[in-house]
């Protein structure tokens, strides 16, 4: 007998929207409990995000370093964004971020693994991308500001990522939950990464 997440959906008598902000917001739902009871569920409203994983040929991992300030530190991360765009597909949006961020194209994508990253809390979907055969974006480079301005990047070596993961040592959830899929993708050597879905697949949540 398989194990998958299902689909459901418990009744809701009232909705309120106490915050929106530019990207995200905060909903309030009254939610009937399967006993009949009600009760109140304040989550993040938020439209989802992308993430990727870009692999190359010598087994290394794109990675950049960015500052966040809720956590007040500058964590390790894969490259990845919102999907800010109404209607944009996630494999081009993946595309963008990649491009972007680090100005690099990759000739193979396939999806990773998705997820819901705090879903007591927040809707917030993500999906992770496998991105191979990498190579430098043509053109010119992507003018960031911010936080972004002063990202650093390195390519890093799979085992030195899951090594990080398994210290305490890296936190982003992406990188986190990327390295350790795809690590268990290269159990089954090619095959492995052949059995991982086309990067068009179907995902329900967003």
């Amino acid at each position: 007998m398989g194990i998958k997440d299902t689909p459901e959906e418990w009744p809701v008598t009232a909705t309120a929207n106490p915050f929106t902000g530019n990207k995200t917001g905060v909903r309030t739902d009254e939610v009937v409990m399967p006993d009949g009871s009600t009760v109140t569920r304040d989550y993040q409203v938020h439209p989802g995000s992308v993430a990727v994983l870009a692999l190359d040929e010598q087994g290394r991992v794109l990675v950049l370093k960015q500052y966040r300030h809720p956590v007040r530190q500058k964590l390790w991360e894969i490259p990845a964004g919102l999907l800010d765009i109404p209607g944009e597909n996630p494999l081009h949006a993946a595309q963008r971020e990649l491009f972007e961020e680090a100005h690099v194209k990759a000739e193979d994508w396939r999806v990773l693994t998705d997820v819901y990253t705090t879903p007591g809390g927040c809707d917030e979907a993500v999906r992770v991308f496998l991105a191979q055969g990498l190579s430098e974006a043509d053109g010119e480079r992507f003018e960031v500001s911010e936080e972004e301005a002063d990202m650093e990047f390195a390519r890093v070596p799979l085992e030195e990522l899951v090594r990080g993961v398994l210290a305490g040592e890296l936190h982003n959830n992406c990188l986190v939950v990327g390295v350790l899929a795809l690590t268990a993708a290269l159990r089954e050597g090619a095959a492995g990464l052949a059995a991982l879905r086309p990067a068009d697949a179907p995902w329900p949540a967003r």
